[in-house]
């Protein structure tokens, strides 16, 4: 079933407009948004932001007020059947018989739902790095071992869009990143869509392609993580001999902004074009600067994400 997407990714899922409404208030208010094939999609939000609120929406946990999720073209408020079929979820913790093996509590999974062979079986549990303790009752698994079982569970009937609510939640570091790896393994071999909502902030930076922003039930923002469009404005420190000699060379050019000088570190703090950078190079050299080290300066997600919200806490 890999699949290599040399193509522009299809619009698997689209949330549009989706409103949940208590009383006179509004839990997920007109929120919209889209996950692509192949990328992992992290949901944030402060606490009360509507996270968990949305993604019950979207499984039909929990009725949408108004709008609509659309799943490979059928709508979860009109055609809830053929919407699921494409959707693996874990809301929660994972649930399995403790005292049958990991793979007993597959195949009970696979006599409850048409059309999956024990080939597919075999599949998910490989993908999923469990090929050495699956024959081992449930009880005896890690809470890593159990999450990966989960996952494997929810890939049995062969969903385009896999979603995780917190499904890093109460794993020790090394869980954790094993949960990252599989989750990219699974978008980039596959295919498949990812959206996971977690609080932890570094690891759905190193975890997630995407990230949708959202406070109050309203959407706030959204932003790719790890690349930038060239033609945005990067902030860059240059380290160089003469902090002088650079100044008098940057100061004849256009749009290079100077955001501090620390001679005692020989360093130098720009904002400048991405695509501008060779050609800074290249007049810092002609002007006979020496360069020996060049750090662009990133926000972090958590450095984002405060200023998005405006410090409220996440969930």
């Amino acid at each position: 079933m890999s699949t290599t997407i040399n193509q522009p990714r299809q619009v698997l899922l689209s949330a549009k407009n989706i409103t949940k409404t208590v009383g006179n208030r509004n839990l997920v208010d007109a929120l919209s948004f889209d996950i692509h094939q192949g990328e992992v999609v992290g949901l944030l939000g402060p606490n009360g932001a509507g996270k968990t609120t949305t993604i019950r929406m979207i499984v039909g946990l929990i009725k949408i007020s108004q709008g609509d999720v659309i799943v490979r073209g059928y709508s979860v408020r009109n055609d809830f059947v053929k919407a699921i079929r494409h959707i693996g979820a874990i809301i929660e913790n994972p649930e399995f018989y403790p005292y049958m093996s990991g793979f007993d509590n597959l195949k009970q999974y696979q006599r409850m739902t048409e059309g999956i062979k024990d080939s597919k079986i075999h599949e998910v549990v490989r993908l999923v790095g469990l090929q050495n303790a699956i024959h081992k009752k449930v009880r005896a698994y890690s809470l890593g071992m159990r999450q990966r079982l989960g996952i494997a569970q929810a890939l049995l009937h062969e969903p385009s869009i896999l979603i995780l609510d917190e499904p890093t939640n109460g794993l020790d570091p090394a869980g954790i990143r094993e949960m990252r790896d599989y989750l990219k393994t699974i978008a980039r071999e596959e295919g498949i869509a990812v959206l996971v909502s977690s609080h932890l902030l570094t690891e759905m930076e190193l975890m997630c392609s995407r990230v949708v922003v959202i406070q109050e039930g309203k959407f706030v923002t959204e932003r790719s993580i790890g690349s930038e469009p060239q033609n945005e404005r990067v902030s860059v420190t240059f380290r160089v001999n003469n902090t002088q000699q650079m100044l008098e060379a940057v100061h004849m050019l256009e749009k290079v902004n100077v955001m501090g000088v620390q001679p005692e570190r020989n360093e130098v703090g720009l904002q400048v074009r991405d695509e501008m950078i060779p050609q800074l190079i290249n007049i810092l050299r002609d002007h006979g600067v020496d360069i020996y080290r060049i750090e662009e300066i990133k926000a972090s997600l958590e450095d984002e994400f405060l200023k998005w919200t405006g410090g409220n806490r996440i969930a």
